[in-house]
């Protein structure tokens, strides 16, 4: 799972002027960004899903080989389980609230703020449903083995596990920080862009 590919997305747009930007250039950009960042969530959302789909089969097949002294691999499979059906829940809300062709812009503006504030909440709660549980998921695995392997073994276990853990950490801190980034540098300047337009649009 890639989750700072989200991220990635962003960076490549240009950064958002927020309160700077000029009305008449968010009028004529609105509909393109509009749809350009519901295109990328779905492209996210259906990659996430598929992974995790993966990462539950490549686990459920190590737990069948090693038959019922891998249990601890169904523990693996019910936290990325969990992730994976949040990503098809986010599918099926976004599906729910989909607009018309017909809809008003002001229509379009107001989902558009209530999406970026989403998904702002759920970039700043990372590690409370994403991180955390896949980051527990994938411990599960090399301490199943460590803990199943013969004890002369033990000491290329414990090598593994003192370069596998540092990289797993940085893996995990560096993508709760550029999404983090992403947050200050592009959904708060973009949702300050969409509440300017909004107000123009609301005026007498």
């Amino acid at each position: 799972m890639k989750w700072n590919d989200y991220e990635a997305v962003w960076r490549r747009q240009p950064l958002p002027l927020g309160a700077a930007a000029d009305l008449a250039a968010l009028k004529e950009t609105f509909e393109t960004k509009r749809r350009k960042m519901a295109a990328t969530l779905f492209v996210r959302d259906i990659a996430e899903a598929s992974a995790g789909v993966f990462a539950c089969a490549f686990f459920a097949v190590v737990w069948w080989k090693q038959g019922t002294k891998g249990w601890p691999m169904g523990l693996a499979i019910a936290l990325t389980l969990g992730v994976t059906l949040l990503f098809v829940r986010e599918r099926l809300r976004a599906h729910r609230h989909r607009l018309g062709e017909d809809a008003t812009m002001l229509a379009k503006l107001e989902a558009e703020i209530a999406e970026l504030r989403h998904q702002r909440h759920l970039l700043l709660t990372l590690w409370q449903w994403y991180l955390a549980p896949l980051g527990a998921a994938v411990l599960i695995v090399p301490a199943n083995f460590f803990f199943r392997a013969p004890a002369w073994a033990w000491p290329v276990q414990l090598l593994f596990l003192a370069f596998y853990l540092p990289v797993v950490g940085f893996a995990f801190w560096f993508a709760w920080k550029i999404n983090r980034r992403a947050v200050h540098q592009r959904i708060e300047p973009r949702l300050v862009e969409l509440e300017k337009l909004r107000s123009d649009l609301l005026s007498p």
